[in-house]
């Protein structure tokens, strides 16, 4: 049978001796499979063996080289919680020395400007955020210390003049040699915060502890706040990143507490009815805007019987008397008590009990339905009804909570929402003063000195921490995790400050702005309740940590051995020094301490 001529060449190249078939794809399987056997060995050998932490040591570190790609920040995830030793993260550009991950005005200048969406907190997705330590300025130095930094800090440490240019004449601050100099001022009182308490102090009882906690809305540098300290009033002071850039930077720097955010379209990060005095001074929050929602924002977070101070347009202001006459309307709809007006300066006492509403207004207020959560505020669309006091029990209004230093100690009302919550408290308050002893004595800790003056801790439950300090020249912000036991409303009525955060997510902060980090069971702060799996990485969350830190600043971290061990291997990655100690002898349980130390680095000897 004849034979076709393509079955001619199917046939002969059957006949081809196996080693010379298709040698062009042979050799490039061959390769592309010697690389992938390569790149796994060598990958065993950077993790598991020395040769990893000679190469790492030595500076060879292309392996966490942090790019755009997810899938290398994956990697780089990877590798580090795997634990390569002498691996280091890379140090972030200069540019971004002031970065604030979910305030970045370049993407959030993409968002919708109504109600100032803009302007709120808008975090990246964390592949999209470089894993890499944020730098300090070029010529950085060691913070001037409390109580001198209220009146002046280094120029170089938040080289930023547009403040000092824009407001010198008003006495916020001004330029002098090396440093900025606050003489006090504000726009609304240019001769300084002391005359102006002072004056507030003739219808307000700013004296003899009747008022702790005060909420300052648009607070500038935040010299108001800073002043208030004398009177011990603690002041949370707040701003949004705008023109100004470094309002609230230069706020942390001085030692007064601050926060930035902003009132846009959400509620903001407390609980209702916690600060005893709600103060605007030049804020310009249209307040009667949107149906009087942002008055109704103030009134959810204003204790009954507290007051409202507003100072600045539009009262009694040129050209706004329909503003001013609605402001008016508003705060007589809600039964506020109108203290005074003295020139720009208006004073309302918030009532007592429940609003008078329902009642017939021109703004058409009306009370929240029964099952509202007044204190749920993450993420939480401002609502356009009035929150009743009585969805609360217990002891809230001022005057009949405990006085300031009484209330630090007396078990707050609130305390009741959690189970057991009066003997968990108790016990809290005991557990936490054997804490601060061991801490100061036998862990040498800077705890009480002139070293220490803002500090952060990052699960703070009922404030524990912060009540053991309360002898300290030290302020604290408690933060309480939007996943854990609603505690920080009782935090607030004992007289101390605090917010709502998950920390999956960058803090509503600068870079550099405490001297001390604190968390107890930080793995806890990353899992999901439910599941028990990670809902986003330790990487991350230290590298987190580490931005807010001052260089030379401490974190102490409490958790199990195994947890311990991890933050102990990842310490070395993120630059810090950090040592290993039993907890205090009465404890029980398998905690560990760990104590670590930022070292002071810059971008010249990172490179080197």
């Amino acid at each position: 049978m004849p034979i076709s001529s393509d079955s001619r060449k199917d046939t002969a190249h059957l006949n081809f001796p196996t080693s010379r078939r298709f040698p062009r794809q042979w050799r490039l399987l061959d390769l592309v499979s010697a690389a992938f056997f390569g790149f796994v060995l060598l990958f065993f050998l950077l993790v598991f063996s020395p040769l990893g932490d000679s190469l790492a040591a030595s500076g060879r570190q292309a392996l966490l080289v942090s790019t755009a790609d997810p899938r290398q920040r994956h990697r780089l995830v990877a590798v580090l919680e795997l634990g390569a030793q002498s691996a280091t993260i890379e140090a972030c550009s200069a540019e971004s020395a002031d970065h604030m991950p979910c305030e970045d005005p370049r993407r959030n200048s993409q968002l919708s400007r109504e109600m100032n969406f803009y302007r709120e907190r808008h975090c990246p997705l964390p592949d999209e955020t470089p894993l890499c330590l944020i730098p300090p300025p070029d010529g950085y130095k060691i913070p001037v210390q409390w109580p001198e930094s209220l009146h002046k800090i280094w120029h170089s440490n938040m080289p930023h003049n547009k403040i000092a240019d824009r407001k010198g004449h008003q006495g916020w601050m001004k330029r002098e040699g090396p440093y900025f100099i606050f003489p006090g001022g504000g726009t609304m009182f240019p001769d300084g915060a002391v005359q102006y308490i002072e004056k507030l102090g003739q219808y307000v009882p700013i004296s003899g502890g009747i008022l702790r906690t005060a909420l300052d809305m648009g607070c500038g540098v935040a010299s108001f706040g800073g002043y208030l300290l004398a009177e011990d009033i603690l002041t949370m002071s707040f701003a949004p990143r705008d023109s100004h850039k470094a309002q609230i930077q230069f706020a942390l720097e001085r030692g007064i507490p601050a926060f930035v955010a902003m009132l846009g379209t959400r509620r903001l990060p407390f609980p209702a009815f916690s600060f005893d005095l709600v103060h605007c001074s030049r804020c310009l929050i249209p307040f009667t805007a949107y149906n009087a929602t942002y008055f109704i924002e103030v009134d959810r977070l204003l204790r009954p019987g507290g007051y409202l101070i507003i100072s600045g347009p539009p009262v009694q202001w040129p050209n706004q008397d329909k503003e001013w006459a609605d402001l008016q309307g508003v705060a007589r709809a809600l039964c506020y008590e109108l203290i005074a007006v003295d020139g720009n300066t208006v004073i309302w006492k918030k009532p007592v009990g429940d609003s008078c509403l329902p009642n017939q207004n021109e703004f058409g207020l009306e009370l929240c339905d029964e099952a509202d959560d007044p204190s749920y505020a993450w993420y939480f669309k401002l609502r356009k009804c009035v929150s009743r006091t009585s969805s609360v029990k217990g002891e809230l209004a001022v005057g009949t909570i405990a006085k300031w230093p009484e209330r630090l100690t007396k078990i707050p009302s609130r305390a009741s929402l959690v189970k057991n919550g009066m003997d968990v408290f108790e016990a809290d308050t005991r557990r936490w003063a054997r804490r601060v002893a061991y801490y100061k004595n036998s862990l040498n800790l800077k705890l009480g000195t002139s070293a220490i003056r803002n500090i952060i801790d990052m699960n703070a439950f009922f404030g524990g921490f912060a009540a053991a300090l309360k002898s300290d020249h030290m302020w604290l912000m408690n933060v309480v995790p939007v996943h854990k036991p609603p505690t920080l409303a009782a935090i607030y009525d004992r007289g101390l400050i605090g917010v709502y955060h998950d920390w999956c997510e960058p803090f509503s902060t600068y870079p550099r702005t405490y001297d001390l980090i604190h968390v107890t069971g930080i793995e806890l702060l990353i899992k999901d309740s439910g599941s028990g799996k990670n809902r986003c990485n330790l990487v991350d969350l230290m590298v987190e940590m580490d931005r807010i830190l001052r260089p030379e600043g401490t974190v102490v971290v409490r958790d199990s051995p195994e947890a311990i061990d991890k933050v102990g291997r990842l310490a070395h990655a993120v630059r810090w020094t950090a040592t290993i100690h039993e907890k205090e002898p009465e404890a029980h349980g398998r905690e560990k301490i760990l104590v670590a130390t930022k070292n002071f680095w810059t971008l010249s000897s990172a490179s080197n």
